[in-house]
């Protein structure tokens, strides 16, 4: 199946990091500690980047958070978003701190000569600026033509911020209209590509825990990014951030956009079974998860069937009745005991990334 043509979108630049245009689709996430804490949030961002994170988002809600971001902005790689709200004044001084990017809501931030103090200090430094549209934050004027905070309602909402800026001859924004119904997210992006060029960044907020969270994020994200709009994701889980930086890379290479990683392989088991292959896929996905690079691995449970089932994968094992098969792109190599399955594809995994690399 053919994936549609991507958006044309503009580019700007978080950082030293593309967004928009030809550049590939960027994996961000945001911290959970307490920006004021120091220690804590670097530990957390550095595990953020390990993982594959390329841009990272704290909140900053008060100056002592402020002050913290300067400190952690100088013992960290990647590029750093503050996120404000209702004050301005925080937005401007982040700016100065050395924030290389901004998340504000123009609704909320205080108004016109708020936002235009924000746009000239980012102007200054040349900091992008995303507006961020939120189904549970829309203007009252706006939630009172429309009742509800539908799709046309984010877009309206939007579009109003965009002109704003506009205005103010500002145009290194970027774009995001967040809600939790996963329908509706959809409907507004759709809808606001076809009037605007500005890059989005793409997200369903409050999504939920790890199984309805990743569910919401992979339809919602997943599908808008099949259909070529999107530039940037951010998957929004009641969980460790570095949890949401793996899935936002299963939903690109599920759509064929970007591949880090080991993409692992492995049937969902049945009465047919015979090897605790549960306990073989946790130990193998354990072991490698330092690969950046993308082999594709089957752990399968049956000797008969599981070689010539997994025969597009580089490499795998197959098990049952206490032995089992490694097999490469199909084909048989040795036969394993079954205790050994788990110990011996991780080193032939090994082998073999370090012989490509």
């Amino acid at each position: 199946m053919k994936k549609h043509k991507k958006r044309k979108s503009r580019q700007i630049f978080i950082g030293n990091i593309p967004i928009g245009g030809d550049a590939p689709i960027v994996v961000q996430s945001m911290t959970n500690t307490d920006t004021r804490d120091v220690t804590a949030t670097v530990n957390q961002i550095r595990k953020l980047h390990e993982a594959g994170c390329e841009i990272v988002r704290l909140a900053v809600p008060d100056e002592e958070a402020v002050k913290a971001f300067e400190d952690i902005k100088k013992k960290v790689t990647p590029p750093l978003i503050a996120d404000i709200h209702f004050d301005h004044r925080l937005a401007v001084t982040v700016i100065k701190a050395g924030a290389d990017g901004l998340r504000i809501n123009p609704g909320n931030i205080g108004g016109r000569k708020a936002v235009e103090k924000v746009i000239q200090a980012a102007r200054e430094r040349d900091v992008a600026i995303r507006i961020g549209v939120n189904a549970g934050s829309l203007s009252k004027p706006i939630l009172k033509k429309y009742h509800h905070p539908t799709p046309e309602a984010m877009v309206e909402s939007a579009m109003e911020h965009i002109t704003l800026f506009e205005d103010m001859d500002y145009e290194n924004i970027k774009i995001s209209l967040k809600s939790s119904n996963v329908l509706n997210t959809i409907e507004a992006y759709e809808r606001l590509s076809e009037k605007t060029d500005y890059p989005f960044h793409l997200g369903v907020t409050e999504a939920g825990t790890l199984i309805s969270g990743t569910v919401k994020n992979a339809i919602g994200i997943g599908m808008l990014l099949y259909k070529g709009i999107g530039d940037t994701i951010r998957v929004s889980l009641s969980r460790d951030p570095v949890e949401e930086v793996k899935v936002g890379y299963e939903i690109l290479r599920a759509v064929d956009l970007r591949h880090r990683g080991p993409e692992i392989i492995s049937c969902p088991t049945c009465g047919r079974c015979e090897i605790d292959l549960f306990s073989i896929v946790e130990k193998v996905e354990q072991e490698i998860q330092w690969i950046t690079s993308s082999p594709k691995i089957a752990i399968m449970g049956c000797v008969v069937n599981g070689p010539g089932e997994a025969r597009e994968a580089d490499i795998g094992v197959a098990g049952g009745r206490g032995q089992g098969v490694l097999f490469k792109k199909g084909k048989v190599i040795k036969k394993i005991p079954e205790t050994e399955l788990a110990d011996v594809l991780i080193k032939e995994i090994r082998k073999m990334v370090e012989r490509k690399s």
